[in-house]
């Protein structure tokens, strides 16, 4: 870190290096699709290079890449908003709706009431998984239930399960109180299995952190 700020290239380029899959991962969970993803984390990458100098290392480096991905992700869907794709069917949140043939089961994917059988891990039995990975055997499935849920409550399901962050560095990364982000990821989780047709998933999963 201290390398980068002080214009090494080498070091920049290990310090992006080290926190870019982790990044992705979160784009890619939050825009839905890997063009979308790369494009906001193509951005939050920027946006991390240019405010190297106005970081303050009050929070830990990644707590704050975190946010500057998250916020790059949410305006990379508020563009997408604004710019339908032609020929292709979206929802009202801008996601695209699957269709015959893509693995939803011959219909739009992650609509309520929309069951699929062994969506829990183990044959559907239900009940043995924990946070997105418990309720979800489709990547399909988990995009457009994904998308279909308040921003508030995917962003805090997909810091939690996807980045496994605590609800303390949740907290810090949101600008928001701890229980407010267990409140957000109850909500988000308790909507995702409605969606994906499993009432009776978890809503809670171990955490190390307050």
């Amino acid at each position: 870190m201290a390398g980068a700020r002080s214009g090494d290239r080498s070091a920049l380029d290990a310090l992006l290096r080290r926190h870019h899959d982790r990044l992705f991962a979160l784009c890619r969970r939050l825009a839905g699709n890997d063009a979308d993803a790369h494009d906001a984390l193509q951005e939050a990458l920027i946006a991390i290079v240019r405010g190297l100098d106005r970081f303050d290392g009050r929070s830990a480096f990644s707590t704050w890449s975190y946010r500057v991905a998250t916020n790059a992700a949410l305006d990379e869907l508020r563009r997408r908003k604004r710019r339908p794709l032609p020929g292709l069917p979206t929802d009202e949140w801008g996601g695209l709706v699957p269709g015959p043939g893509s693995g939803g089961g011959g219909g739009a994917v992650g609509r309520p009431g929309h069951t699929r059988p062994g969506v829990v891990g183990g044959g559907g039995h239900g009940g043995t998984g924990h946070g997105i990975d418990g309720v979800v055997a489709d990547r399909l499935d988990v995009d457009a239930a994904l998308a279909r849920l308040p921003e508030d409550y995917r962003v805090a399901v997909v810091l939690r399960d996807v980045c496994t962050l605590d609800y303390a560095e949740i907290a810090e990364v949101l600008g928001i109180p701890p229980g407010t982000v267990r409140s957000r990821i109850a909500r988000g989780r308790g909507l995702l299995a409605d969606l994906l047709g499993n009432r009776d998933a978890p809503t809670e999963r171990p955490s190390t952190g307050p």
